[in-house]
């Protein structure tokens, strides 16, 4: 890499990523006291491997990614249409158990698919000189769309899958869809909520969005976690209870407290100040990503990097909002601070194209750099 293109890396996305990894260490190790470290030792080597694969992603050219994507796709379906037939793990079928290390290829599919949607989107426009708004080419981008959206759904994971559509929607967006078609889904998508609810959605995932409007009508059942999360998250008031002093935490009440409510471990015993910097970390990453789709040196680059941050901003919203009792609870990890080795390193590649993107600026842009 060239010296102009290390000067022009958003430098700000990896050191943003590795604080709140920190951060999530520290939660993670004081989280797993009471049982094991087991999981705090993993993230400790999914690290390192993430900062290896972070490395390969900033030096591999993003335009030869998108080139390669269609076989990547391909072996992304497959992967996906395998795992269904794995034994379940907490009623799901999503992970692969490999040595002791568990893999989920719903992860990896992530920037898979983006890279993809983006090798279409950018066909259309340059190679065949269509308008995106077309019909066909709507209904072409939704079909690369569906495939790997009803295996994921299949397993269940719903907040990944609704990943999936928010990094997609910015994607179509950016590209110069119609305005028609965002008003049309808009209307289609409330009319087709209570439809989905009523005759589609299993039990399970009826009774997480009962318990969200009412948490307290089970609160020994389906309304235990977030009671016990919000609990948490109010007792450690301004400044927390201090580590490895939070009662809900280390009394074991936070279920399942290392991934889907780490961040109400960090509220109990880090307290409201430094919850507030975590969002606020968030906020300036997300930020930073926006400003890489906006300065990229083509579309193509434009459209990773509006894909990524898409798969970042839902995350963050959704994971925060559930453990608050603001969002229905889906099951979503917390990037970067969340336990889990796939997770990890997905995140980590997603900031590596990142800085890729941004190292081939066609000038040094130093603002937020």
């Amino acid at each position: 890499m060239r010296k102009r293109e290390l000067k022009n890396i958003q430098w700000s996305l990896l050191i943003i990523a590795l604080i709140l990894c920190v951060i999530g260490l520290v939660a993670l190790f004081s989280a797993t006291q009471e049982s094991e470290t087991e999981e705090f030792t993993k993230q400790l080597i999914w690290l390192g491997i993430s900062l290896v694969v972070l490395l390969i992603m900033v030096f591999v050219d993003y335009e030869v990614l998108v080139k390669i994507s269609p076989g990547l796709y391909v072996a992304s379906i497959i992967l996906l249409f395998a795992v269904l037939f794995t034994p379940q793990v907490n009623g799901a079928t999503s992970w692969f158990d490999i040595g002791g290390f568990s893999f989920q290829p719903a992860e990896f599919a992530k920037p898979i698919v983006i890279l993809f949607l983006t090798f279409i989107i950018s066909k259309i426009q340059r190679d065949y000189k269509e308008d995106i708004s077309r019909p066909t080419r709507v209904l072409l981008v939704l079909a690369v769309l569906a495939l790997p959206l009803l295996l994921i759904a299949k397993q269940p994971d719903y907040g990944t899958a609704t990943a999936f559509i928010v990094a997609t929607a910015l994607m179509m967006i950016v590209a110069g869809i119609d305005k028609k078609y965002i008003i049309i889904t808009t209307l289609l998508i409330i009319i087709a909520v209570p439809l989905i609810y009523q005759f589609v959605l299993p039990e399970h995932a009826k009774s997480r969005i009962d318990i969200y409007l009412n948490p307290e009508s089970d609160p020994r059942g389906a309304g235990y976690n977030i009671i016990q999360s919000k609990l948490a998250i109010g007792a450690g008031q301004l400044t927390g209870m201090g580590f490895l002093k939070g009662n809900q935490t280390q009394l074991g009440f936070l279920y399942p407290k290392t991934t889907d409510f780490i961040f109400s471990v960090i509220g109990e015993e880090m307290g409201f100040i430094v919850a507030a910097i975590i969002i606020i970390l968030y906020v300036l990453f997300i930020t930073n990503s926006l400003y890489v789709a906006k300065t990229a040196k083509d579309t193509t680059g434009t459209l990773i990097a509006t894909g990524i941050t898409g798969i970042f901003l839902f995350h963050m919203i959704e994971n925060i909002g559930m453990v608050m009792g603001l969002l229905p609870i889906t099951g979503v990890p917390l990037p970067f601070i969340s336990y889990g080795g796939s997770s990890l390193i997905t995140n980590f590649i997603c900031v590596g194209i990142l800085m890729n993107i941004s190292s081939k600026r066609q000038k040094t842009i130093f603002v937020g750099g």
